[in-house]
């Protein structure tokens, strides 16, 4: 008994074990040595169950891509809101070109059927111009029917009245007449259309005449081996920033002065230039088939069609200004001859003549 009760086990690890921890028999320790297996393999096991039930970051956001279609209906097979508004923007703005597109389409074939027929007038080119711009649009920009309707009155014209106004314009100095002929209304005065009164301002004739200049300048830069689409945009882009300085200007000039024009009228009467610069350019071309004599026919032409500017614009402003203006603000006549004289200068200035 005594040799049984002194009777040591040697435990696994090498730690020695006596006493009456001991005298249970050497089954405590065994099931102590057996119960350590079945707790690690119990932990591995809720290790393993931890990880089913805790899914990786990349299932997670697989799984909420996958479950945002049907909970949240801002989210679009997984896609955010910032792409979905990009690609509506992107969608609008590609049926508005399109649109348009149509639009000019129909305005162009159009114009050349009534060509054809021998039936295109002024008027008819004015008012199918004015539709395709309204339908083109679509309605869609809040106070467009308001400017459309401005805009119809500038280009009521007919083709009595585009060829009498080109020639007052090249050929001012004989003129006599300037006064434009007023309809009494019931409260406020009003002016009679282009269509009816040679001396009202009109969009016109400017806009024609700047986009004619803009293609014959095209086609300086073509038969000098220059050309390039953008040649026609930058013209047109240099010369209509040119002509928004100077309306600024003359409009800043009147408001010293304490009174006022309408702004689509500077805008006719600062564009009848183009006229005269279609027609300097036209005979730059002409001279220009002759060794060196482009630059020559364009500057003798420029002579008389800034001058004829100069004073039709004289006239207008002279004939259109109150007589009694702001007695602290400059004197109107010398701003009348300012305004006439920016004519000349802004002719000048958007003038092409690199490769005449």
């Amino acid at each position: 008994m005594s040799s049984f009760y002194n009777n040591t086990s040697a435990r696994p690890g090498g730690s020695v074990n006596s006493g009456m921890y001991n005298s249970g028999g050497g089954r405590f320790g065994q099931q102590q040595q057996q119960s350590q297996p079945q707790q690690s393999e119990f932990s591995n096991n809720s290790n393993n169950m931890s990880q089913w039930q805790t899914p990786s970051s990349s299932t997670q956001q697989q799984t909420q891509y996958q479950q945002q279609p049907y909970g949240d209906e801002s989210m679009s097979y997984g896609q955010p809101t910032s792409q979905q508004q990009q690609q509506h923007q992107s969608f609008g703005r590609s049926s508005f070109l399109a649109g348009m597109q149509q639009q000019g389409t129909q305005v162009a074939s159009q114009l050349v059927a009534d060509f054809a027929t021998g039936n295109l007038t002024s008027e008819k080119i004015g008012e199918k111009l004015m539709d395709g711009i309204g339908k083109g649009f679509g309605g869609g920009i809040p106070g467009l029917e308001f400017v459309m309707g401005s805009l119809r009155s500038y280009f009521a014209v007919d083709n009595r009245y585009v060829k009498r106004k080109m020639v007052k314009v090249l050929f001012p100095f004989t003129n006599k007449h300037w006064h434009r002929i007023q309809m009494h209304g019931p409260e406020t005065i009003n002016y009679a259309l282009p269509n009816s009164d040679e001396n009202a301002p009109d969009l016109y004739v400017p806009v024609m005449s700047l986009i004619t200049y803009c293609l014959l300048c095209a086609l300086c830069y073509g038969t000098a081996g220059q050309f390039n689409p953008e040649v026609i945009a930058s013209v047109t882009t240099w010369c209509f920033g040119t002509q928004i300085v100077e309306v600024a200007l003359i409009r800043f000039g009147l408001y010293l002065m304490n009174t006022s024009i309408p702004f689509l009228d500077l805008f006719a009467y600062t564009g009848y230039k183009y006229l005269g610069l279609t027609i300097n350019i036209l005979f730059g071309i002409l001279f220009g088939l002759f060794e060196n004599w482009g630059r020559t026919g364009f500057y003798i032409t420029f002579v008389w069609t800034a001058s004829a500017a100069s004073f039709f614009m004289l006239k207008t402003m002279s004939n259109t200004i109150p007589t009694q203006t702001a007695s602290t603000g400059p004197t109107r006549e010398m701003m009348v001859i300012g305004f006439a004289a920016s004519q000349a200068v802004t002719m000048w200035f958007v003038s092409q003549t690199k490769f005449l």
